[in-house]
């Protein structure tokens, strides 16, 4: 229609995923929860910003990610939306949004489309999300499945534990790979599975995967931002590569400034407004 707005050249859709699975290139995904730091991610080149329920933890300070809810993620989304021109906008479904009943399912996934701006959305879980992703798909949804570690599942899991180190858990991860690819997932995020899992997956899936702490061999690698910035506090699991400490640069700008205001070096005369000459005249100053 005419009255579309072109795309930017090399805009990331569905056929552009597929067509790196088929050459073997690999893709860029990372995290983004506002408008600058989504600009900047896309203008860096990532090919998909996943706008995460990790939103919980290092944005609002939640111990998990259960509490997040469909207008957090919505918010975020819009604004992610608003920043991003090239790659493709994945949204999480948060926890509850997706487990009550598939039409439930389908409107709070149609909002994070219709209002949040998302391409597509990602949700947690194996061959019991598979009839749902069927579902989804059939509604001309895109869906991004995630299996291994599923953070929405931690008090099931007991904590956060490398998943599918016996040869059982390994066999059914790639069966439940297998039936969510069936189902219509373009992509499966592997999260916290051992190397050679995933690259078997890999290797027998036609879609591609996601992977986070699993090894090389997976088609895209998708890390939270703030992690590799080194924007989070604690301990880091041992697949992050943190390539910045933005947290120290704050620290270290916030503190500079501060003392310039404390010694009256900030603001200085050329940082400031002032009166025009014929004002102060009139004003006797």
């Amino acid at each position: 229609m005419a009255y579309l707005q072109p795309d930017k050249e090399g805009k990331v859709y569905l056929p552009a995923i597929r067509a790196a699975k088929e050459k073997g290139e690999k893709l860029i995904c990372l995290t983004a929860y506002d408008y600058p730091t989504a600009r900047i991610v896309d203008e860096a080149g990532v090919d998909m910003i996943l706008v995460g329920d990790s939103i919980g933890n290092v944005i609002h300070g939640y111990g998990n990610t259960i509490p997040v809810s469909l207008d957090e993620i919505t918010s975020a989304c819009i604004a992610v939306k608003r920043g991003t021109e090239r790659a493709m906008v994945v949204a999480d479904m948060p926890f509850g949004t997706y487990h009550v009943s598939e039409d439930e399912s389908v409107r709070n996934a149609l909002r994070l489309m219709k209002y949040g701006g998302a391409e597509a959305v990602k949700l947690e879980g194996g061959r019991n999300r598979a009839e749902l992703v069927r579902r989804l798909v059939s509604e001309e949804i895109p869906v991004v499945a995630h299996i291994g570690l599923t953070p929405q599942s931690v008090y099931k899991m007991g904590g956060y534990r490398v998943q599918g180190r016996t040869s059982e858990q390994a066999n059914r991860l790639i069966e439940d790979a297998k039936l969510l690819e069936d189902a219509g997932a373009f992509a499966i995020v592997l999260e916290l599975v051992p190397r050679e899992v995933a690259a078997k997956i890999t290797e027998q899936l036609n879609i591609s995967t996601i992977g986070i702490g699993a090894g090389s061999s997976c088609d895209i690698q998708v890390l939270v931002l703030h992690d590799l910035m080194g924007m989070t506090f604690g301990r880091q699991p041992r697949f992050v590569r943190q390539y910045a400490n933005l947290r120290q640069i704050m620290t270290d700008a916030i503190e500079r400034w501060s003392s310039d205001v404390r010694s009256g070096n900030y603001p200085n005369d050329s940082e400031s407004y002032g009166l025009t000459e014929e004002t102060r005249k009139e004003m006797g100053i």
